[in-house]
């Protein structure tokens, strides 16, 4: 029996689990925490229907000061590390301690919300009666939170873009709609899993998925599901090909790891690859399921993209993108390049698909070349070698 290393992950290791969980939980754009500001200070205003004579301003300040605290408690805004101990232990033992957890943050901030109301003169209360929580506030503050808690990890677990159309029941109907998809696929996986078992290997995919989040959120996709060591990532046309985003998302990645080079070497012995498959078109987009409802997509283009993914190893290139995305890119980004591969019968597909292979430009370095002449030659060869590749699929 092979013994099985556990990762580093597991004893301080730079890689530790709080950085990975603020990896994983996004901290929120600014509309985010504008929308969780507005819902704090309704339930703010609702607390004074219930328990007072109406909503007041002062009560509304405080429903949303309490809610923008626990909130961004929970998205790991500060006591991550502590928050990411916590999910390390037992079922049963977690729940009491985030329970216990959140109503001593609601206390917190309900005394850093009061003294500071106080001290701008926005209260004609004391000092200390602004600043202690009320007993019959306590249990209100833990209930919106705990709602607003749940809510928010419902949309973490199916994806924000996911949640609010399952909210707005967008998709109850099919709708049929022009879509970019991205299939990235971690290259060893089946290996690595061999050599250091399987829940090493998980591991391992578990740091991966955390690293490709924050470039697809910056890039603005949509991780649409895991499949085994896959991630299916996907844009709206419009705004994939706008400024080139998906296509910027998959170097950006790319880069995650190679910045993070030697932590990856520490933790895993290896630095993670993945091939990565551009293709869109026209999808029927539906809501699917009774159980456990989630946003499916139809159609020829998700086939293609996943025969274009596997297309990857025989081709010997780690990114590939279809002439159908390629041709509606007004640029590449910069210090990207494209090269035609031609057309390619994928399996199980009748037509042949025109293929490119997408890399990053490298600039040459002479020895006897001190003043970088020889670089600018090579780089001008290789924008012309691009071009070339674009006109010759009409995209010139």
């Amino acid at each position: 029996m092979s013994a099985v290393t556990l990762p580093p992950l597991l004893s301080g290791h730079p890689f530790d689990r709080a950085s990975e969980l603020k990896k994983m939980m996004s901290t929120g754009t600014a509309t985010f925490w504008i929308i969780i500001a507005t819902i704090s200070a309704a339930f703010g205003a609702l607390h004074g229907v219930l328990f007072h004579d109406g909503p007041t301003g002062v009560g509304i300040l405080y429903g949303m000061c309490i809610g923008l605290l626990t909130i961004a408690y929970e998205r790991g805004v500060f006591l991550a590390g502590y928050s990411s101990r916590l999910r390390c232990l037992p079922t049963l033992a977690y729940l009491a301690a985030a329970e216990i957890s959140l109503l001593l943050v609601i206390v917190v901030a309900t005394m850093v919300t009061g003294s500071v109301l106080w001290t701008l003169g926005i209260t004609d209360k004391t000092l200390m009666e602004a600043a202690t929580p009320k007993l019959s506030s306590i249990p209100y503050a833990l209930a919106v939170s705990a709602l607003l808690v749940s809510a928010l990890r419902v949309r973490d677990l199916i994806g924000g873009e996911t949640f609010t159309n399952l909210l707005l029941g967008r998709y109850h109907r099919p709708v049929s709609e022009e879509r970019i998809f991205l299939f990235l696929d971690l290259v060893g996986s089946t290996a690595y899993a061999e050599e250091h078992g399987d829940l090493a290997a998980q591991e391992l995919l578990k740091a991966v998925f955390a690293a490709i989040a924050e470039p697809v959120r910056r890039y603005r996709g949509q991780v649409d599901d895991y499949v085994g060591d896959q991630v299916i990532i996907s844009w709206p046309l419009a705004r994939g090909i706008e400024k080139a985003r998906c296509v910027a998302c998959i170097f950006a990645i790319r880069r995650t790891f190679s910045d993070e080079r030697d932590g990856w070497l520490t933790r895993f012995g290896l630095v993670p690859e993945l091939r990565a498959a551009l293709h869109g078109g026209s999808v029927v987009t539906a809501e699917v399921g009774v159980d456990r409802h989630k946003i499916a997509y139809f159609g020829d283009v998700m086939n293609a993209t996943a025969r274009l993914e596997g297309l990857c190893r025989e081709a010997g290139r780690p990114v590939l993108i279809s002439d159908a995305v390629l041709a509606r890119l007004p640029v590449l980004p910069e210090g990207i390049e494209a090269e035609m591969l031609g057309p390619h019968r994928l399996r199980g597909r009748s037509g042949a698909i025109v293929v490119h292979a997408l890399a990053e430009r490298r600039r040459l370095h002479a020895v006897d070349d001190p003043d970088g002449r020889m670089d600018a030659e090579a780089e001008h060869k290789m924008m012309s070698l691009s071009y070339s590749a674009r006109w010759l699929s009409g995209t010139a």
